[in-house]
């Protein structure tokens, strides 16, 4: 038994009581369509008993876990979770920093670099003073001084510091090293033509809005002058705008009382002093723009342009390029100059280089093989997709020499070209060659082939899901009647059938001279009333071309972001984008609010005979006010628990056990289900209850066509992938009537989805597309891709390499360009009696 890991009686969620047994030192995959209960059994079964039994080890409060359901678990051992969700928002935080390569860069620069003299412009040449270690330590050393042997001018000698944004030695001093100023965007915050009470500063609200305007009207009696709260701003005199834009303590205000002192209850900040001190404190973190309504305009700092550092340390270069040009190089860049400076550095330079000589071309090589060899050191973490976030974790898990333990992983090739996904299980394996048990919750059939063990989940989602129904090899999945995964390739393994490819309406929109980032295409076109994939190798320019060129174009401009020309827009009547940007971080929404839902199910039980006779309005049934709610948790059904150095845990409410309502309002039930049954229940099983209901019952119905149905109304929308996300969009887009002909832009809306379901999404595009609409999706799922009308291949690489128009055709004619990596994969998959020009 000690080489498994045993597993009776698990029950969390949908979990129907399964018992299996997990091979230990393995790559095992954990498969089954979208909701089917993988994520529970891996995530809320295996890795919450690991971190309960840890927590307990420590001798600490294990109870504020709670024991998933499930009869026992043996074997276990200690367990490493890479989920797809981006922890660190930090602006600060970097590729190169959170890899440690810009550490490496640093050193090389604070040992190697050459700079010119500000007195003679002579040339000063590398000391190559060893460092001992490579650390930040060096401050003896970076407080010397050396001597320009031209001039002999003396200058602070260079250290690592100097070449680090976030510390003040190198910080460009315009924008802190940020790369980015920001300015009060006025016109956002201020409307004039409402009150103070009426919503004329929009950043104040609510509470907080109600206690800054007795503070002013406080400020005001004690000044001697009056302020209206209800008086429109635009009619507010001098004195009254300057106590309201720039508070008491402003040299504006002061001027009209300049011996004046405010006193306890009259400091009003001001509301343009009060947003820079908020986003001070947040150090500009990214998201704080929409945290604060969109309050600042952020533009390149002006002396920096975006690079961060100081002039003069700009200026130092090695081997002719500075640290600036480094960071803004893809990784695969960043390691061919390393290959090239290794190769031409005398014995002192590579004695002086040792300490990172073998460690950096070793994280390149791992970050390289998990596909990512695209990024620059200088991307934002925020910026990384949760895909990206995943793979970076996992290729700096490789270092850690950690063996012996279980590493769950959560779909790590989304966002991956089949090209790429070679090396990434290159990666897993070896992590299990380490001897640890590598467990997979992934889709993609390459990863199941490649995969020592394979359990499929289902056979469908939420209700109908939550067994094991089929274990082993590809082959055993294949031969198992139950497993809808084995069902799909045993399809797949058949000659498909004869395929139709539409040819559009005779139409397309053609970008010309594209250039925008990497992108660089003299002309490109999109033929309408069609499906077309953008496809290509991650990194390659697909995003940048659909999202930032295509996307932005308009008759007006006739498409001058990004591109000289675009032509065809005037026969598209708007544009409609389904992107992967999160659903928000705000815990209170939740699947049902976000869908509008909520508010029709608080007017159904409010509507009810026992409501009324309570005199329980909606407003009762929302846990987002006071009136209904539970006040120990504000309605949210959980607390949270401070767990020091591990995140923070939710507990359940021991108030409301989670329920989130009084018991008065639970009371009221519709078909035997309160508010917070329904919020419990998934939007399937939903179904039957609402289906009367009108306004909605179509938005459910089509939310499960897109495979969604086993999402619970009640589930935050922070837990929700990018993926998720936007097929709940695309929902909404779809119960709505189409007036007239629109072009949907989509990013990777097969991400999460089980072959399976990527049939029932490609339906439901089908339908946009038959109702005289054209569907634009960005895409590496080659189940979608080998089902479009038309194919734009962008490559052939990643980051500089890319950016090129590879192919655009039929997936039939772009198989056939041997520079395409995706038409050497369609290749493998297509089969003849493909008819163009059809009908469905």
């Amino acid at each position: 038994m000690k080489d498994t890991i045993l597993i009776k009686g698990a029950r969390e969620n949908n979990l129907k009581n399964i018992s299996l047994t997990i091979p230990k030192y393995k790559l095992v995959v954990l498969t089954g369509p979208s909701g089917s209960g993988k994520s529970t059994l891996a995530m809320d079964t295996l890795q919450r008993e690991c971190q309960r039994q840890y927590m307990d080890s420590m001798r600490m409060s294990a109870d504020t876990i709670g024991k998933p359901k499930v009869d026992s678990i043996e074997g276990l051992s200690p367990s490493i979770s890479v989920g797809q969700h981006v922890t660190n928002r930090n602006p600060r935080s970097t590729v190169g920093t959170v890899t440690d390569l810009y550490t490496f860069v640093r050193f090389i620069f604070s040992r190697l670099g050459e700079r010119s003299c500000p007195s003679c412009s002579g040339i000063i040449p590398p000391s190559f003073e060893p460092a001992g270690r490579l650390a930040e330590e060096d401050e003896e050393m970076e407080r010397q001084k050396v001597n320009c042997p031209h001039c002999g001018a003396e200058l602070e000698k260079l250290g690592m510091a100097h070449f680090s944004f976030n510390k003040p030695e190198g910080a460009c001093e315009a924008c802190s090293g940020l790369g980015h100023v920001a300015s009060i965007n006025e016109a956002a915050v201020f409307h004039p033509e409402l009150s103070l009470r009426g919503g004329g500063v929009a950043s104040l609200s609510g509470v907080h809005r109600d206690i800054q305007i007795r503070i002013m009207l406080a400020a005001a009696k004690h000044y001697g002058f009056d302020l209206d709260p209800d008086q429109p701003l635009r009619e507010f005199g001098e004195i009254q705008r300057d106590l309201l834009y720039y508070g008491v303590e402003s040299e504006a205000f002061k001027r009209h009382y300049p011996d004046a002192k405010p006193v306890p209850g009259t400091k009003f900040e001001g509301v343009i002093p009060s947003l820079w001190r908020r986003y001070k404190e947040k150090e500009g973190e990214s998201g704080a723009q929409e945290k604060e309504g969109g309050f600042f305009h952020e533009q390149l700092c002006p002396d920096c342009h975006g690079a961060r550092l100081k002039k003069e340390i700009r200026l130092v270069r090695v081997a002719g390029s500075s640290i600036s040009d480094v960071s803004d190089w893809s990784l695969g860049e960043v390691k061919e100059w390393m290959n090239g400076l290794t190769s031409e550095l005398q014995p002192e330079g590579l004695q002086l280089l040792e300490p990172v000589l073998h460690d950096m071309p070793t994280r390149l090589k791992r970050i390289m093989d998990v596909g990512l060899g695209y990024l620059s050191m200088n991307r934002q973490t925020v910026t990384l997709s949760g895909g990206e976030a995943q793979r970076l974790r996992l290729a700096s898990l490789l270092g850690s020499g950690l063996t012996g333990v279980l590493y769950i992983l959560d779909e790590p090739t989304t966002g991956l070209h089949p090209r790429d996904t070679a090396g990434l299980i290159r990666v897993l394996q070896q992590l299990r060659d380490l001897g640890n048990t590598v467990l997979v919750i992934e889709h993609d059939v390459e990863m199941m082939r490649a995969a020592d063990h394979i359990i499929d989940i289902g056979p469908g989602a939420g209700i109908y899901g939550g067994t094991v129904v089929g274990e082993g090899s590809l082959e055993d999945l294949m031969g198992s009647e139950l497993s809808v995964t084995g069902a799909f390739l045993r399809e797949e393994s058949q000659p498909a059938p004869a395929r139709v490819r539409r040819r559009g309406n005779g139409q397309q929109i053609t970008i010309r001279e594209a250039k925008a980032r990497n992108i660089d295409i003299p002309s490109v076109s999109f033929p309408l009333g069609c499906l077309v994939s953008v496809t290509g190798v991650s990194g390659s320019g697909k995003s940048t071309l659909v999202f930032d060129i295509l996307a932005q174009g308009n008759q007006e401009t006739r498409g001058q972001k990004g591109c000289k020309e675009m032509t065809g827009l005037e026969q598209v009547g708007n544009i409609v984008i389904f992107d992967q940007s999160p659903m928000g971080r705000i815990q209170r929404s939740n699947v049902a609010t976000y869908t509008d839902v909520f508010t029709h199910l608080r007017q159904l039980f409010a509507g009810l005979p026992e409501a009324k006779a309570r005199k329980l309005t909606s407003k009762h049934f929302s846990f987002n006010t006071p009136g209904g709610r539970c006040e120990t948790c504000q309605g949210l059904g959980v607390l949270s628990v401070d767990m020091n150095f591990l995140p923070d845990l939710e507990v359940k409410c021991p108030d409301c056990k989670g329920r989130r309502f009084t018991d008065e309002v639970l009371q009221v039930k519709v078909e035997g289900c309160s508010i917070s049954d329904l919020l419990n229940l998934s939007i399937q099983e939903s179904l039957p209850i609402l289906r009367k209901e009108t306004k909605i019952a179509g938005l459910i119905e089509m939310l499960c066509e897109v495979g969604l149905g086993y999402l619970k109304w009640g589930q935050s929308v922070k837990t929700l992938s990018g993926g998720e996300g936007q097929r709940i969009r695309l929902a909404k887009e779809l119960s709505k009537p189409s007036k007239n002909h629109t072009l949907y832009l989509l990013d990777e809306p097969t991400t999460g989805l089980h072959p399976s379901d990527i049939k029932r999404l490609h339906v439901l595009l089908n339908k946009l597309v038959d109702s005289g609409n054209t569907v634009v999706v960005v895409e590496h799922s080659l189940e979608l891709i080998r089902e479009s009308d038309w194919v734009v291949d962008i490559g052939p690489e990643g980051g500089a390499a890319g950016g090129k128009l590879v192919a655009e055709g039929t997936p039939e004619q772009v198989a056939k360009v041997p520079a395409s990596y995706t038409g050497m994969f369609l290749r493998r998959i297509l089969a003849e009696g493909t008819i163009e020009d059809g009908k469905r």
